[in-house]
């Protein structure tokens, strides 16, 4: 990823269509979409090729028009924050650190359904790495308001 120059300007012009898409979709939980994620800051996932894209797993449907999911990476991974998967007969990786909200706009198109146990063990592993389990988390400290005492 050295070599690779993130090109804002063009990513720019093309996100400035992407929010003139009025097209509705039907979609749904487990599947995997091609997305225009587009050229991101730090080492936040950015799409490749024309349309700067990258498969995405639809986690969480929130509403028509947007939903929360999880880049692929055909490139292999190992640790905490990653999960093998398979699609069309090929291992990747579920980058859980990722995870965020997109909008149905970037869809470029379906390319599968994921299969029923490894949409369960990414759910199961992100619950897990996100503590969101109540018998995980521990439970938050009271705040206290108020301006310190001098």
């Amino acid at each position: 990823m050295d070599d690779y120059i993130k090109d804002f300007d063009v990513w720019n012009e093309q996100k400035k269509q992407l929010e003139k898409i009025g097209q509705k979709f039907l979609f749904k939980q487990g599947e995997v979409w091609w997305c225009a994620v587009g050229v991101n800051v730090g080492e936040e996932s950015c799409g490749k090729g024309d349309v700067f894209g990258r498969p995405v797993l639809i986690l969480k449907k929130l509403s028509g028009k947007n939903y929360i999911g999880i880049p692929l990476s055909t490139k292999r991974k190992t640790g905490t924050w990653f999960v093998d998967v398979s699609i069309h007969g090929e291992v990747v990786s579920a980058l859980l650190y990722q995870v965020r909200m997109f909008s149905v706009n970037r869809f470029q198109r379906r390319l599968t359904t994921l299969d029923v146990a490894d949409f369960a063990r990414v759910k199961e592993k992100l619950e897990t790495l996100l503590e969101l389990s109540s018998k995980l988390s521990p439970e938050p400290k009271p705040w206290i308001g108020g301006s310190p005492q001098k």
